[in-house]
């Protein structure tokens, strides 16, 4: 008899063409605004034009005193782990699983990156932070995992008993908040992203965001040389002297990509409101399939739903292997189904276990590290199946098809062992 499973010859469930999730949405009205922008400037030194509203529309969204946009979110982190104070010689104690760009400006500060255990959430577990401090600790970065909030009131009780400084990579979580306070707005400074698939995208890009004087002087001398640091860091303030060519570094968004994300912040909340929806739908389905547990979202926190992931559970499967469970949900044509690659435990990378070899004599060779050090992480990373969060009513439709070829899998899993 031959299998309903599409693995083993059945048919598909889900039979419209690829891919099923593009991001970020742009219509005729996008098209137009980044249109005139080509025809306004494409090149913008100063902070005036597309790139002062950008920024001053993120600094009214988020609620700070200073926004500053960069190239990309990783030169954003960067960005703010300098304008912070971290020297050389400094750890900051970093989620062991998230994107590498999180901690991996370090390397260039030769400063140290200290893993940090994660919960089965993917963020970093706060009641592991407080054994890796030393003397040397100068910082605790925190990542919202696929949009996720952290827990910051544990992240910041830490820091405060230490004195550290809180640094948040907020670059999955555009808009997302903690009992109505938004995600990067709890610490010293944050990072966010503004690539391709980000819940706010210009593309390329990056900002961060501060509401200390200083750390905004210093952001801008890191990546602004010249014109912005000259008209923005104060006469008389140290850093004024070292205007024109700053830190040697220019990380200023393109204008185009200021024009993109600038059309996409105005409808993010619509975004996220749809996703929202899609997201309960979706919770409450999968969170019913032998196979899948997904982890409850805590009281107050609001995600921006970057992925939805669920946490492959073998032994109620007969230890079916997620590898399996992954390729029969693709060749269901659910093919947006996907198992998190590059976004790992740092511990797995070759940077962290060998970093001399592309920084030679950094202070980090005293702490190298190798698989298995991070057990929750790596096992809840080995485990974890990702969605996209759709954000449109008329997507609910392809919604209940993965939900449906999830739930024809689990049903028919002994088929597969």
């Amino acid at each position: 008899m031959t299998s309903p499973l599409a693995l083993l010859g059945g048919k598909a469930v889900v039979t419209a063409d690829g891919p099923h999730f593009a991001w970020p949405p742009i219509d005729d009205t996008t098209r137009a605004r980044v249109a005139a922008q080509l025809d306004t400037a494409i090149s913008v030194p100063g902070r005036s034009g597309i790139v002062a509203d950008l920024e001053d529309n993120l600094q009214e969204y988020f609620g700070v005193r200073h926004a500053i946009t960069t190239s990309s979110g990783t030169a954003a982190l960067h960005a703010a782990y300098w304008a912070s104070g971290v020297r050389p010689g400094d750890e900051v104690i970093v989620p062991a699983w998230t994107f590498h760009a999180t901690a991996s400006p370090l390397f260039g500060l030769r400063a140290v990156p200290v893993l940090c255990e994660t919960g089965p959430d993917g963020n970093i577990a706060p009641d592991r932070i407080e054994e890796l401090v030393t003397p040397r600790t100068r910082a605790i970065m925190v990542t919202h995992l696929w949009g996720r909030p952290a827990d910051m009131s544990a992240v910041v009780r830490v820091a405060d008993t230490h004195d550290l400084v809180v640094l948040e990579d907020g670059s999955h979580a555009h808009g997302a908040s903690i009992t109505g306070q938004k995600v990067g707005t709890f610490g010293l400074a944050s990072a966010f992203s503004l690539n391709g698939p980000k819940p706010l995208s210009g593309g390329e890009g990056g900002f961060v965001l501060t509401d200390d004087d200083e750390t905004y002087y210093r952001t801008v001398a890191f990546a602004h040389y010249n014109k912005r640091a000259r008209n923005e860091i104060p006469e008389g303030h140290p850093l004024a002297r070292y205007a024109v060519t700053g830190a040697g570094l220019k990380l200023r968004i393109h204008p185009l990509a200021a024009a993109l994300a600038h059309d996409q912040l105005g409808r993010l909340d619509g975004y996220l409101a749809g996703r929202a929806e899609i997201a309960r739908y979706l919770t409450r389905c999968l969170s019913g399939v032998p196979g899948l547990e997904i982890t409850p979202m805590p009281e107050g926190v609001i995600p921006s739903w970057y992925g939805l992931t669920a946490t492959y559970k073998p032994d109620e499967l007969g230890d079916l292997p997620v590898e399996t469970f992954h390729r029969a949900l693709i060749a269901e044509g659910a093919t947006e189904y996907d198992r998190p690659g590059s976004t790992c435990p740092m511990n797995q990378l070759p940077l962290y276990q060998q970093p001399h070899l592309l920084f030679p004599g950094h202070p980090h060779s005293h702490r190298p590290y190798r698989g298995g050090e991070f057990p929750v992480a790596e096992h809840v990373h080995a485990h974890t199946i990702k969605l996209p969060v759709w954000h449109r009513e008329q997507d609910l439709e392809l919604a209940e098809q993965y939900v449906r070829a999830a739930i024809k899998i689990s049903d028919h899993h002994e088929e597969l062992l």
